[in-house]
C-alpha cells in the first residue's frame, strides 16, 4: 500500500468514525503502525485532524439541529439527543474532553453544536481529546512492536 493510500485511508475512517455514522479508526492505525514503514507522527496527526474534522461536522449538523431532527435521514434518535443534551447542559463544555468515547462522544459533539458551544472551545477541548485516545492507541501499537 503506498503511503498516500494508507494517510488518506486513516483520514477518511477516522472522519467517518467520528461522525454519527459507523465507523472505526482504531484499529486502523494500529495495524498501520504494526505493519511499519509509515511515520508515527503523521499517521497520529492525520487521525486527530480526520476525527477533530468529523466531529466538526456533527457540530455544524447540531447547529442545523432543529431544522432537521425530524428528517428520515438523520442519523441521531430524539432519545440519544436528549441524553447527550442533558449531559452536556449538566457538565458544559468539559464534557467534550469524552468525545473520544464510544456511544456518547458524537452525540456530545452534535450537542455542542445545538447549544452554541463557540467553536475556538470546541475545537480546543475535542482536539486534545481525540489527540490523547490517538496516542494511546499508539503507545500500545508500538509495545507490540517494541
Amino acid at each position: 500500500m503506498t503511503s498516500l493510500a494508507a494517510y488518506g485511508g486513516l483520514f477518511v475512517a477516522a472522519f467517518a468514525a467520528a461522525t454519527l455514522l459507523p465507523a472505526q479508526s482504531e484499529a486502523l492505525l494500529a495495524g498501520l503502525i504494526l505493519n511499519g514503514g509509515y511515520s508515527l507522527a503523521i499517521l497520529i496527526l492525520v487521525a486527530t485532524v480526520g476525527n477533530v474534522l468529523g466531529s466538526w461536522v456533527n457540530w455544524l449538523l447540531g447547529r442545523q439541529v432543529e431544522r432537521f431532527k425530524d428528517r428520515r435521514w438523520f442519523p441521531a434518535n430524539p432519545a440519544a439527543l436528549e441524553r447527550a443534551e442533558n449531559w452536556y447542559r449538566r457538565y458544559g463544555r468539559w464534557s467534550l474532553l469524552l468525545s473520544w468515547v464510544p456511544i456518547i462522544g458524537d452525540p456530545l459533539t452534535l450537542i455542542a453544536g445545538t447549544l452554541k458551544e463557540p467553536l475556538w472551545s470546541f475545537l480546543a477541548l475535542v482536539g486534545s481529546a481525540k489527540l490523547v485516545r490517538y496516542l494511546a492507541v499508539a503507545a500500545a501499537a508500538q509495545s507490540f512492536v517494541s
